[in-house]
């Protein structure tokens, strides 16, 4: 504003010389009209003002209003932006800690299976060596019935040979006696098969 003033009181003094110049010269192509610079100038003078105190506040209003809504806007965004990584990095722990939780499960679920068939194995061996050891049992008992029926058939055997041999009829518990007392005298009967 004062270098406005300043010009235009430069103007207003030195208007005399530059009218003076200018009568002479006559009017030209550059020529300098004093009048027609006052008017210019004191028009200006007079615009800026009005703009000044009237358009500029709102102008200068609207552009910081939109600065404002535009550095709101950018905060915004950025404060989205932030919220969103956040979400993105719980929603990515959360995937990794679902993906855990199953991986977990899987090797639960080997782990299980691997023990039920182990248990089952053992118990199919179990129950595998108690029908083998039934069946020796059985075999056992059924090979002592098998030798003591053969030594009653021994022991008949050789009373009916020695009576014949004898010709006589002894004492059947007595010659029974006597048979069985020699049979154990010699040990037990061991068969082949």
């Amino acid at each position: 504003m004062r270098t406005l003033l300043k010009s235009a009181i430069l103007l207003v003094a030195n208007a005399p010389v530059l009218l003076a110049q200018e009568e002479q010269a006559g009017p030209g192509l550059v020529s300098i009209r004093v009048n027609l610079m006052f008017w210019t100038l004191a028009i200006f003078i007079l615009l800026y003002i009005i703009l000044r105190r009237y358009a500029f506040p709102k102008i200068f209003g609207a552009v910081e209003a939109r600065e404002k809504a535009l550095q709101d806007a950018i905060d915004a965004a950025k404060r989205d932006r932030e919220e969103s990584e956040k979400l993105l990095n719980e929603q990515r722990r959360q995937i990794e800690g679902a993906r855990d939780e199953a991986q977990k499960l899987i090797a639960d679920g080997r782990a299980t299976a691997e023990k039920m068939r182990a248990d089952l194995i053992e118990h199919t061996r179990k129950e595998q060596q108690d029908m083998l050891d039934r069946a020796r049992r059985e075999i056992e008992t059924e090979k002592e019935r098998a030798l003591a029926q053969l030594r009653r058939e021994a022991v008949n055997l050789a009373i009916v040979g020695a009576s014949k041999v004898i010709e006589e009829n002894l004492d059947s518990s007595k010659n029974r006696e006597l048979v069985e007392s020699y049979l154990s005298s010699l040990g037990s009967l061991k068969v082949t098969q």
